[in-house]
């Protein structure tokens, strides 16, 4: 397999929800997926489903069974076979081939422990010193693992990554000053989400990616990667992060709950999240067929609120098996 040709030409639009198989969707989860599908839909375009399942070891047996059968049940209709990244592995290989063959990545053989001390970026993550940037140090050459990272230059404002987000606006990160030279593929062999994302949606043809503001930070590294790579770069909107009572992302992690076995509430409540046209009095849609055809054609992305986090109020779960 080899890595997937870079395309000139705009296609149809082209957009997806790429769960992590960890455990059953969310209300946070459905809001992202609500978003895509309708902007997709109203675009007159294509909707995928891809399994983000690259980090193996966080993989929950059974979720994804989980997540494609609630999708289902919600009404959610999705275009080709579902793709996971546990068995596109060669493809990221290649890709990986491709950055080191054009002096993009580089072998490290620095340890977690080691990078302890690193100095913060402007979004809380350690900035890599480029310890291993010009040749693993001597003292460490006998380690027989190692990461891949990507080198993102060294050269004041030579490493700036700006785009325009469909809902929060510009948006722009110096990479060297705020990540540094960041990991493709793990120690542990694994491969990064950062390169796993930027091939999946570079091999599946997406146009549109509309996913949580959560992820606005890593944006500026997957363009990166895209132009290092020579793909295309899709348009992105950043939605607003549920959060609940506590200021914490609605996720697994924190507790979330399941999403309930009757669809249209919550449907309607991931609906309301969004601030979109009211759906609701004499018109207010009994079926999730019902539900879906009024929120395609009602979708109106100019009225998300433009915000990174909102609080949420999900419907409460009946009791039982999701």
């Amino acid at each position: 397999m080899s890595a997937p040709p870079a395309r000139s030409a705009r296609p149809t639009y082209r957009g997806r929800f790429a769960p992590s198989p960890t455990g059953p969707l969310h209300f946070g989860s459905l809001v992202a997926a609500l978003a895509s599908c309708c902007d997709a839909r109203s675009a007159g375009g294509e909707w995928l489903v891809r399994i983000e399942d690259v980090d193996e070891p966080r993989t929950r047996p059974g979720a994804e069974g989980e997540i494609l059968a609630t999708l289902e049940r919600y009404g959610f209709a999705w275009e080709g076979p579902v793709v996971r990244q546990s068995s596109r592995t060669e493809l990221y290989r290649a890709a990986l081939g491709q950055l080191v063959a054009t002096g993009h990545a580089y072998a490290c053989a620095c340890t977690r422990r080691e990078l302890e001390s690193a100095p913060l970026g402007a979004g809380g993550e350690r900035v890599y010193p480029g310890t291993c940037r010009d040749g693993i140090p001597p003292g460490r050459a006998a380690r027989t693992q190692r990461s891949w990272r990507i080198r993102v230059g060294r050269e004041p404002g030579c490493t700036m990554v700006g785009y325009r987000d469909r809902l929060q606006g510009p948006q722009a990160q110096d990479l060297a000053r705020d990540v540094g030279d960041f990991v493709v593929m793990r120690a542990d062999g694994l491969f990064a989400y950062q390169l796993a994302v930027v091939v999946d949606d570079a091999a599946q043809g997406i146009t549109d990616i509309v996913r949580g503001a959560d992820l606005c930070a890593s944006t500026p590294r997957q363009i990166f990667l895209q132009r290092c790579l020579g793909y295309p770069t899709p348009s992105y909107l950043h939605l607003p992060v549920a959060i609940n009572t506590d200021g914490l992302k609605l996720s697994k992690q924190t507790g979330a709950p399941p999403l309930p076995r009757d669809p249209v509430p919550a449907l309607l409540a991931a609906w309301d999240f969004l601030q979109q046209p009211c759906l609701t009095g004499s018109e207010q849609p009994a079926t999730t067929a019902e539900f879906w055809a009024a929120a395609t054609a009602a979708w109106t992305p100019a009225r998300l609120p433009p915000v990174a986090m909102l609080p949420a109020h999900p419907p409460v779960p009946e009791r039982g098996p999701v």
